[in-house]
């Protein structure tokens, strides 16, 4: 049995192949992340071409930069979804501010609120792609197919007890998607804006 704080053996692999310059790494590292990168950054922009954007800035800030990525500070995965959290913020920060500058955005106020609105949005989508298949299993029919436990319990194939506890463990885990640090959050990179 592995160390409970120790990295799985992939994100070790990776990294070593990264710092080596494999360009097959950075193939499967974004065959693995790409749409993980490019939904988040999407969520906190609002915009198709400014993901796009941030996607090519955090491949190529891995590829730059494999060193940067610590193991001991979490899973490879919850790493390249804070670096693009962060850009797509430091992103959406200057677009808001040279809109303030221009005369044409809100307050400064307005522009804290909205980055903290897409960072809490970014988190749950993160949260709901982290979590174990069945609870996002019972969430998808229960939230988005508008179904009660029972007929969530029957499509899943498990007790009703088993559907509520998937769906409350679900909710519990999103629940945690506002809180800046909160314990669902990857280990060493908290949610700080």
């Amino acid at each position: 049995m592995a160390k409970k704080d120790a990295p799985p053996r992939w994100d070790r692999k990776m990294q070593q192949r990264l710092a080596r310059g494999e360009a097959a790494a950075l193939g499967e590292l974004y065959d693995r992340f790409a749409s993980l990168v490019h939904g988040l950054a999407h969520r906190v922009l609002g915009d198709e071409r400014a993901a796009d954007g941030i996607t090519r800035d955090v491949f190529a800030h891995v590829w730059e930069h494999p060193e940067a990525y610590d193991p001991k500070q979490g899973p490879l995965r919850s790493w390249v979804a804070t670096l693009t959290h962060r850009l797509a913020v430091q992103r959406l920060r200057a677009t808001e501010t040279a809109a303030l500058t221009q005369g044409s955005g809100g307050c400064p106020e307005e522009l804290e609120r909205k980055v903290r609105r897409a960072s809490v949005a970014a988190r749950a989508d993160y949260i709901v792609t982290s979590m174990p298949t069945p609870l996002r299993a019972a969430l998808d029919l229960a939230y988005f197919q508008r179904r009660d436990y029972r007929q969530t319990a029957a499509d899943l194939g498990v007790t009703e007890d088993e559907a509520r506890r998937r769906l409350r463990l679900g909710l519990q885990l999103l629940s945690t998607a506002h809180d800046v640090g909160a314990p669902g959050a990857p280990p060493g990179y908290g949610g700080a804006v």
